[in-house]
């Protein structure tokens, strides 16, 4: 007895789903990215105006200044939606905890000098409050925002500055032995140390933005590109001793803003673009945001690396000239 195996090919009658077809034709398929992000958004069928903000609706154009005929041009270069971030984000964390052992087994914050020690409790775990206030940022921008292609990745932005804060926090209890004090100090430093004062300010002040894309630009171009570079890239100097150990624990965030920026730096010139209009409205708001920035980080340049400043001019001057390849006048 024989048996023969036939194949049959079962061709589809569309590549993709109706929302997908509508933009690109039903012969096309598209990535899980695209099908996972275009129109996704509800645009209708609402029961009513929120009233907590009754002249708009839930999901309004009318939300910010800046005008872009299709909310769904700014794509995400790095093709982010669901499993891919996560996926990505699970390969850094595994990296993080290698280097916590790593720096755990051998005691190198353990064997840091005093000094070391105390800048990392000012300087470095302050930071986390910096975070969590980066994180009601794109918190913010992703209930206010418009378009799946640009909500979306702010949601997961907003997540990872949650997963710095903690890992910000794990280095305070590393110092601490698992008490929490190195956390509570360091809240109190962020409260009242005076060279915080303005950099609290200035993360207070862009709470009550409510144009959600001019409170994009503040928090990439201004938070972003001025103190994260600056403290994660540029200050080394501060740690002294343990500055091995400090790049050890906060690669992460390293890795992040570089991968942050693709993002960010992608939005910001497809919207900029847009019109003129765009572009003068972005410009003015990194512009003074940047400023802004650079004036309340030269409190913390010159307390930790004694520099007067000048490393924050630097973070300053490398985010207007990043700003001004992105097409803006700054």
């Amino acid at each position: 007895m024989s048996v023969q195996i036939k194949t049959i090919n079962l061709e589809p009658k569309r590549q993709t789903f109706s929302h997908i077809a509508r933009r690109f034709g039903e012969d096309k398929p598209a990535s899980r990215y695209l099908e996972g992000t275009l129109d996704i958004q509800a645009t209708e069928n609402f029961h009513y105006k929120p009233l907590w903000e009754p002249e708009y609706w839930h999901y309004d154009l009318g939300k910010s200044a800046v005008k872009m005929a299709d909310w769904y041009k700014p794509l995400d270069p790095r093709q982010y939606y669901y499993a891919t971030y996560n996926i990505s984000r699970s390969n850094m964390n595994t990296a993080v905890e290698r280097n916590f052992t790593f720096v755990e087994e051998r005691g190198m914050l353990a064997k840091a000098s005093s000094g070391a020690i105390g800048a990392i409790k000012r300087g470095l775990l302050p930071l986390r409050h910096l975070h969590w206030g980066s994180n009601m940022n794109m918190s913010e921008i992703c209930q206010r925002g418009y378009g799946t292609a640009v909500t979306a990745p702010c949601i997961f932005s907003a997540m990872d500055h949650l997963g710095m804060a903690q890992i910000n926090s794990r280095v305070g209890l590393m110092i601490d032995g698992q008490t929490g004090t190195s956390l509570d100090e360091a809240k109190q430093t962020w409260l009242s140390d005076p060279m915080w004062q303005e950099t609290r300010k200035l993360i207070e002040d862009s709470f009550v933005e409510r144009d959600w894309f001019h409170l994009y630009t503040a928090q990439v171009l201004g938070v972003n590109a001025v103190f994260y570079n600056l403290f994660y890239k540029n200050a080394d100097a501060a740690w002294t001793d343990a500055a091995t150990a400090v790049a050890l624990l906060t690669e992460f965030q390293s890795d992040w803003l570089a991968d942050e920026t693709r993002w960010s730096d992608s939005v910001i010139k497809t919207v900029a673009a847009e019109s003129e209009e765009n572009k003068a409205l972005i410009s003015g708001w990194a512009k003074n945001w940047i400023v802004r920035a650079v004036v309340a980080a030269k409190p913390l340049s010159s307390a930790l690396l004694g520099d007067n400043g000048a490393a924050a001019e630097t973070a300053g001057a490398a985010a207007l000239k990043k700003a001004a390849s992105l097409g803006l006048a700054v």
